[in-house]
């Protein structure tokens, strides 16, 4: 797997492209320092993933992100930055990053590169936490995924971190029940997990 690192801070690059290259299917054939050369280095190396910081001089990876998106809208980019700041985040999730990371975890980064590469969205613990707290501007557009009004329901409460339980008696339902229509739901989107769904309904928001 071929990964572009982009962090203004060189002695990082160096450190993330020797944990990377631990890895013997890990490949890092460039690293950039700011969202400009990051923009150049993918449309040069076509990465499998593009593994980049948000802070950077001259162009913001939050910005950078979306104009390889909008030109390559398969293209795979995890951030991994020290900044957990809600707009940083909502604005990862609508432009469609696969993942957000703190520094700090460094562990899991290996992990969560192979699980982006798998086709999963990766955001940390601390991120998916965030998300019921953070302030979005419109409810989500969630038109074309065939869900009913009730999936809406349950995906939306799901999204807030409400527990089945807690769903089944707002909603009254049974447990039961509730967890039937989660797993059509999971089914439908083709998502994996309750994070998974959470994560998905956030990044629709419009």
């Amino acid at each position: 797997m071929n990964i572009i690192i982009v962090d203004d801070d060189k002695l990082v690059c160096s450190a993330l492209k020797t944990i990377l290259e631990s890895e013997p299917d890990f490949h890092v054939p460039a690293m950039g320092h700011n969202g400009n050369e990051a923009i150049s280095l993918y449309k040069s190396h076509h990465p499998d993933l593009i593994l980049m910081d948000i802070r950077m001089g001259e162009l913001t990876g939050i910005d950078a992100g979306e104009s390889i998106l909008k030109e390559f809208p398969d293209a795979k980019i995890l951030y991994l930055t020290t900044f957990a700041d809600n707009e940083y985040i909502v604005k990862a999730l609508r432009i469609g990053a696969k993942g957000y990371l703190l520094k700090q975890n460094f562990e899991s980064i290996i992990p969560a590169i192979k699980a982006v590469s798998s086709g999963q969205n990766v955001f940390g613990d601390e991120i998916v936490s965030k998300l019921p707290n953070m302030s979005w501007s419109s409810k989500p557009s969630l038109s074309g995924y065939n869900l009913t009004d009730r999936e809406l329901d349950i995906i939306s409460n799901v999204a807030e971190g409400l527990s089945n339980k807690e769903i089944a008696n707002l909603l009254f339902l049974s447990e039961g029940t509730v967890r039937n229509y989660i797993s059509t739901i999971l089914e439908k989107l083709n998502l994996r997990d309750r994070t998974q769904l959470a994560i998905f309904y956030y990044k629709h928001q419009s």
